[in-house]
């Protein structure tokens, strides 16, 4: 083991949500210091408030270091493990290190802003120079205001805002190498149990669909963007509303892990536009998607109790149903709606369900049940592998009427149409709800709407291979509205 009194004091460079090494502004910092570099992760649990991932995030999170791992072994460093209170781990390693300087790139959540400035203050205290940088957002939320100086609360306006901005930095290169730092000691990414099925996890496992459908990690993230400019973007416009279809770019997960930043995405993207006239409109639809991003962070910066608290203060008073069969049957896959039990299997079989479909899944429980919309949120956290907080909290109180810039309260999604509208032929219904995969397009998306012989024809015994309805939804719709109007008037 390398002595630290031996050798210059290095840099140690803490790695978050920035699994990465191109564009990691912290990383090229920690380089041009001149300094070794000693690479860490800690795995934070502990901190007061924290919002641990959830159990499909942990076993993305293991995949994404494991890959982070073998780069920066390319690049002739090593990444060191380390679990605990990141207040308390920091000052540890930079003691182990001998350390003269911390870089990392900023986290926006309320718990981690107070966190990282106790470790900042503490740090400096020591003697010990931090730097912190942007790598999560085009840009800092709190840089878009507006004429009268204060936060944004309506997406369109903070859109047309975001774009008279300058144009976003260019990404940064990746570094040919990076200095190596002394050798110490570092947990074993095995002994974590951040997959399920291992020892410590404890549970059966479930991730088989997610190592189908996903390739975490920095080239994983490239390669998936790239398959998406080539083939998906130019139709983006056209296909994004459709599930049935591949027309998303799965990017989010690439960037919430940071195996890729917003900045190299939209330059990519931009760069696309400029080199192909068909893709104009699409792009413009697709940058908008993160520009939703970008607002979901502007939200949770200026409103930090946004995950906990309904944004809308008469939104408090709302009658809100206490119904665990539904909210499980929700859970399940098991409510008698295709297009929704289609969505929550897809979600927990993959850790990903198409954005219409979630706007369904959500207007369903929330507006069909009256089941908070924190419940949601929650199973959202444990079954997304892009659950991210901001994002998953601004886009629960959006459909759930009670967020900034929400959809009306009258807005009220018919599973049946919605699922006739954007699952036409019924390809997305059939694959993920194969027992009324035989139903004609007529009657597939409202199985009780079919005639005794067309069930029998096609194998289905309503009640049994495949559930009633577990609401009426007209009815149910009809008392969303009493419950809205309700709060409405005080």
């Amino acid at each position: 083991m390398t002595d630290p009194r031996t050798a210059q004091a290095p840099a140690i460079l803490w790695f978050r949500s920035d699994l990465r090494l191109a564009d990691n502004p912290a990383l090229s910092a920690a380089i041009e210091s001149g300094r070794p570099v000693v690479p860490l992760f800690v795995l934070d649990d502990d901190t007061p408030g924290a919002w641990a991932p959830g159990g499909a995030q942990r076993w993305w999170l293991h995949q994404s270091l494991e890959a982070l791992s073998e780069t920066l072994q390319r690049h002739e460093a090593s990444l060191v493990l380390r679990t605990g209170n990141a207040a308390e781990v920091l000052p540890q390693v930079a003691q182990e290190t001998g350390a003269a300087a911390v870089y990392w790139n900023r986290l926006y959540e309320p718990w981690a802003n107070a966190r990282d400035a106790e470790i900042k203050a503490d740090l400096k205290q020591r003697g010990v120079q931090v730097e912190s940088f942007n790598a999560r957002l085009l840009f800092e939320p709190w840089t878009p205001k507006t004429g009268s100086g204060q936060p944004y609360k309506v997406f369109t306006p903070f859109w047309k805002a975001l774009q008279k901005l300058a144009p976003p930095p260019a990404p940064l290169p990746a570094p040919a190498t990076v200095p190596t730092g002394p050798t110490i000691k570092s947990d074993r990414l095995a002994d974590w149990g951040l997959l399920p099925g291992t020892p410590k996890a404890k549970e059966p496992d479930w991730a088989g669909g997610l190592r189908a459908h996903w390739t975490p990690g920095e080239q994983g993230a490239r390669e998936r963007l790239n398959a998406f400019l080539d083939t998906w973007l130019p139709h983006y416009d056209e296909t994004r509303n459709r599930p049935d279809k591949p027309g998303t770019s799965r990017m989010s997960p690439h960037l919430h892990f940071g195996e890729i930043g917003p900045r190299q995405i939209w330059a990519a993207v931009q760069h696309r536009m400029d080199a192909r006239n068909d893709a104009q409109n699409a792009a413009t639809a697709y940058l908008q998607e993160i520009g939703w991003r970008e607002f979901s962070y502007h939200l949770l910066y200026w409103w930090p109790s946004l995950p906990e608290e309904t944004w809308k203060d008469n939104f408090k008073r709302f009658p809100w149903a206490d119904d665990p069969d539904g909210l499980r049957a929700w859970q399940r896959g098991i409510t008698g709606y295709p297009i929704v039990d289609a969505g929550m299997r897809e979600l927990y079989r993959t850790g990903w369900m198409h954005n219409r479909v979630r706007m369904i899944v959500g207007s369903f429980l929330v507006k069909d049940l009256l089941i908070h919309w924190r419940e949601g949120e929650a199973w959202f956290w444990d079954t997304l592998v892009d659950a991210d907080l901001a994002s998953n909290a601004a886009s629960w109180q959006w459909i759930a009427g009670c967020g900034a810039d929400a959809a009306p309260y009258f807005r009220i999604f018919n599973p049946v149409t919605q699922g006739q509208k954007f699952d036409p032929e019924g390809a997305y219904v059939r694959h993920w709800v194969p027992e009324i995969a035989r139903l004609p397009d007529k009657y597939l998306h409202a199985p009780w709407t079919a005639p005794d012989r067309v069930l029998a024809d096609a194998r289905v015994r309503l009640g049994t291979t495949y559930p009633q309805p577990i609401v009426d939804h007209k009815a149910a719709r009809q008392r969303a509205l009493d419950a809205f109007q309700q709060i409405k008037q005080g």
